[in-house]
């Protein structure tokens, strides 16, 4: 019995943990040269802005899913015409959902640090190649 309270507790407290970390990471957003600005929107909605890392591959633009919180990758699945700022440009970009051969590449490129994934609570990474339309 003590030890089930144990568990129980211990798993809460990572949830808590977790939940947190999603969410100051989503508060304050932090840019640098490392990330871009997307804004998706629903159809007939407005658009609405996301920092993300910036990743590359085989000279492609990619973002990634790495949160569980993810309104914005939704979106631009519903609506995949998209606007990046990047390096302080504005660009019209189609993200289109990679292939799993493509995905495990990209992956394979720009993993995630074990700490990265514990902080976050293991969500499943799932990529949008940005292509310049």
């Amino acid at each position: 019995m003590r030890a089930a309270k144990l568990i129980v507790i211990v798993f809460l407290v990572y949830v808590g943990i977790v939940i947190s970390f999603e969410s100051l990471i989503g508060y304050f957003q932090p840019g640098g040269e490392s990330t871009l600005v997307i804004a998706t929107a629903a159809e007939g909605g407005s658009p609405k802005d996301r920092v993300l890392a910036r990743l590359e591959s085989n000279g492609a633009l990619y973002v990634a899913a790495n949160h569980w919180p993810r309104a914005w990758y939704n979106r631009a699945l519903e609506n995949p015409n998209v606007q990046v700022t990047l390096d302080g440009e504005k660009g019209n970009y189609r993200a289109v959902p990679v292939t799993r051969e493509e995905h495990d590449r990209v992956n394979g490129e720009n993993s995630l640090g074990m700490s990265f994934r514990i902080l976050t609570g293991f969500p499943p990474r799932y990529f949008l190649r940005l292509d310049p339309r």
